[in-house]
């Protein structure tokens, strides 16, 4: 992540915006699973709400026993849940506590490195400036000499003397613009080499914190399907005891428990005879009444 521009930071913010893609991905797992407790936590609730309803309070003996379970068992099913959710909020406070950890870290070596990233572009400019200085001095050195070396055979003694004075000034900006540079070029290579340790060193550091982060993720996903997995396991262990209760749940003896406990008698009602209201005889057969009028006794 190295460029041939001194000044240029691609490789360096390549990787900063790489960091700061995974801890967006680090937000986005935690809000994920934090919204995924919730909805464990309502779903828990109703389930409990759900357990304390009547269902098959009339009902008596093996039956009755097996439906009790089967409301017991679902309200321990919602109690689970409710631990299921509980566990997955402290899985994304831990991730939240990374994160924020990494977070720290970070910008202690982010403001270090931008620190260092402004005193090189700001050295680098101030040595190129005095480079462009030390230019310009040079030529003007140059054109100095050759004013002098032009007029060496005038005999304009003042004028000579007055080029041979800028020439000799022209000469002292040089060498004073060639210190000014030269100093300016030692300081940057000694920024340079600072910058370049710090570099390196913060991209070590990059490296390990990405690491540490996909790593950290992958535990985090995988723990939380485990407890999804153990909360089915769960689930069906407190069924299975319903399951086991309505093996022992016995139809015949369930009917012979009634008959027993609400039995009223085990002869039937006789049959209701027909009575003549005017001979007071009861009809053989119980039949209907005959449609003439009864005979006229004198």
């Amino acid at each position: 992540f190295f460029n041939s521009d001194l000044t240029c930071t691609g490789g360096y913010d390549a990787i900063i915006q790489y960091l700061n893609e995974g801890k967006r991905t680090c937000k986005e797992v935690e809000e994920f699973m934090k919204a995924r407790a919730s909805i464990e936590e309502k779903y828990a609730k109703d389930l409990l709400g759900l357990s304390k309803k009547v269902c098959g309070h009339n009902e008596m003996n093996t039956l009755k026993k097996s439906l009790d379970i089967f409301k017991l068992q679902t309200e321990h099913v919602s109690l689970s849940h409710l631990q299921l959710a509980q566990s997955m909020r402290e899985e994304a406070k831990k991730l939240e506590e990374f994160r924020e950890k990494q977070k720290e870290i970070r910008k202690k070596m982010e403001q270090q490195m931008d620190a260092l990233h402004k005193q090189k572009s700001s050295q680098f400019k101030k040595t190129m400036d005095t480079k462009k200085t030390y230019e310009q001095k040079c030529r003007d050195k140059e054109e100095a000499d050759q004013n002098v070396n032009r007029n060496t055979n005038t005999s304009n003694t003042k004028h000579i003397e007055k080029l041979y004075t800028k020439a000799q000034q022209a000469k002292q900006n040089a060498e004073e613009a060639d210190r000014l540079y030269h100093q300016n070029v030692t300081t940057l290579g000694k920024l340079r080499d600072e910058w370049l340790k710090e570099h390196i060193r913060a991209c070590e550091m990059f490296e390990k914190q990405a690491m540490e982060r996909i790593n950290f993720l992958r535990n985090t996903v995988w723990t939380h399907l485990n407890q999804l997995s153990q909360q089915c396991v769960t689930s069906d262990e407190l069924y299975e005891e319903v399951r086991k209760s309505l093996e022992q749940c016995d139809v015949q003896e369930d009917i012979e428990h009634f008959v027993n406990l609400r039995q009223t008698g085990d002869k039937p009602p006789a049959p209701v005879m027909y009575e003549n209201f005017y001979s007071g005889q009861k009809s053989p057969t119980g039949g209907p009444p005959s449609r003439l009028p009864p005979p006229i006794i004198r």
